[in-house]
């Protein structure tokens, strides 16, 4: 655990998921530093103080934020464009930057992306084998960024899973509901839906995030996830009824990937160990 109050930075804050990830820090009673892009119409939490930087442009000093207690990299352009050109594109300057801060504490997001096909549990050993873009940066910069930082900086590859909540700012299958159930449709064409994934919440992912942050002494790649898979029909049957939407999936209308796992989820047993620790 840190001191009581502490000073973390949070890049990418007013993404998707670093509001969460910001609250749940300042929920904690800590100073945080909310990073968002310059002319960023983000809302970020009052109780962070609030900053516009361009963090991968090559003249940007990262001495300007001082030596915090911990870093959390949630900064990453496209996250939701698997084969964007901007993964590898930028790849390099987030490597300059995470390489050139000064902090004991450093929380990297990674994602389930850089397995690539698996069936079962994923924990810290197992292989990578990414097959898009995304996947691929975000791997490298998991491989890279031990070799480079200094002993004295405690390093969290924090992998995500399927996320959701907050579904109008995402770019998933549950704010494409929302859009069709306000366009009046009353059916969604879906495929079979027998595909299990670790779902987690995004407030549920940014306390996890902020748990991780204090915990200096867990190192590596870790999982932030529930570990318990669950079918996507179920999943979706599931937010249709707490949302109350006048529509019904219409299955079959697509065909199963033949590139999509049966079931995949991350072995949780790390972080629920994190999190038990209050």
């Amino acid at each position: 655990m840190t001191d009581s109050r502490a000073r973390f930075v949070v890049t990418g804050a007013g993404g998707y998921l670093g509001p969460h990830v910001v609250a749940a820090l300042a929920d904690r009673g800590h100073e945080v530093l909310a990073v968002v892009r310059p002319g960023s119409s983000a809302v970020t939490d009052p109780r962070a103080v609030r900053v516009e930087a361009d963090i991968l442009a090559p003249d940007f000093d990262v001495r300007n934020w001082g030596s915090p207690h911990g870093i959390v990299h949630l900064a990453w352009q496209d996250g939701f464009v698997h084969n964007s050109p901007a993964h590898l594109g930028q790849l390099s300057a987030h490597y300059r930057l995470l390489t050139a801060v000064e902090t004991p504490r450093l929380v990297v997001l990674g994602t389930m992306h850089e397995i690539g096909y698996w069936e079962g549990a994923i924990n810290a050993e197992t292989p990578t084998n990414p097959l898009s873009q995304y996947g691929i940066a975000k791997d490298a910069l998991r491989r890279a960024l031990p070799l480079a930082l200094p002993p004295e900086t405690a390093l969290a590859w924090a992998r995500a899973y399927y996320i959701y909540g907050d579904d109008r700012r995402s770019n998933s299958i549950f704010r494409k509901i929302l859009e069709a159930a306000d366009a009046g449709k009353t059916t969604f064409p879906f495929t079979s839906g027998k595909n299990r994934y670790d779902f987690i919440r995004v407030e549920e992912l940014g306390r996890q995030l902020a748990a991780l942050a204090e915990a200096v002494d867990v190192t590596g790649t870790l999982n932030c996830c529930t570990g318990e898979p669950m079918s996507l029909a179920d999943k979706v049957e599931q937010f249709i009824a707490e949302n109350n939407l006048p529509i019904s999936l219409e299955y079959g209308a697509f065909p199963d990937r033949p590139y999509d796992s049966p079931g995949v989820w991350g072995d949780a047993s790390v972080i629920r160990e994190v999190m038990a620790r209050g």
